[in-house]
């Protein structure tokens, strides 16, 4: 279920040059943010907490993830070149999930690290909080991964409604509202990151952790089997 002319494709066309300044630029923030608060109000546990969970895992982590899930297979449907790889002798299941390993790959790479990193600039660690919220990251990754590839291939205005998502649902109403909170994967996440982090840290979650295990299981597998069903449906489409 792994084709390497397929990744091959996929890395390159989501490290292109522009794509790649857009997914180190929101790293960069964060470890500059990291560093300034180190620098001025020394070891905060408060301080990571809030950094890591409201700017990191609410904004940060999705952002990376439309780029990667929708930048994996949206720009090929547009300009059609994706007719091209679906004439080759590929099982669509094959394409949508190297598509889906890729985009889980760099979406990982760019959040979880820095994220890691991050958390042991603003207090080392102290109470598991940069490890807490790396796994969270690590996790969340994947489930974005699925939905926003699978948005890719439902519409053409993927990237848009993707930013939508993030930036409206996960980073305000998935914050403030308290029922869009049990439909957010941050929330689900931060499930995660509760069980992980010591007694002390202040980490909270509006979901049970069993509920958001299976939650992102659904989201990750629903989004992955219907984004590969999305991709038969274009198949037929081009045949006739």
């Amino acid at each position: 279920m792994y084709n390497p002319t397929v990744a091959r494709l996929t890395y390159r066309a989501l490290l292109g040059r522009r794509r790649a300044l857009i997914l180190l630029s929101l790293p960069a923030l964060l470890l500059v943010i990291a560093v300034a608060v180190r620098a001025l109000a020394g070891v905060d546990d408060r301080a990571a907490t809030e950094i890591l969970g409201g700017f990191a895992l609410a904004s940060m982590v999705p952002l990376i993830g439309v780029i990667a899930g929708t930048g994996a297979i949206a720009p090929e449907i547009d300009d059609g070149s994706i007719v091209y790889l679906l004439s080759k002798p590929l099982d669509r299941r094959t394409i949508i999930l190297t598509k889906l390993w890729v985009a889980i790959g760099v979406t990982v790479a760019f959040t979880t690290v820095p994220i890691l990193v991050a958390g042991l600039i603003l207090n080392g660690n102290s109470q598991q909080i940069a490890t807490a919220f790396a796994v969270a990251a690590a996790v969340a990754s994947i489930a974005y991964s699925a939905v926003f590839l699978l948005l890719g291939t439902v519409s053409r205005n993927a990237v848009v409604f993707g930013l939508i998502y993030a930036l409206i649902w996960e980073a305000l109403f998935g914050s403030l509202v308290p029922g869009a909170r049990t439909l957010s994967v941050q929330q689900w996440s931060l499930a995660l990151a509760e069980r992980i982090a010591a007694d002390g840290a202040d980490i909270t979650s509006e979901v049970a952790l069993p509920t958001a295990v299976v939650l992102l299981a659904a989201a990750t597998v629903l989004g992955t089997w219907y984004a590969g069903q999305r991709l038969r449906v274009l198949t037929m489409a081009n045949d006739e």
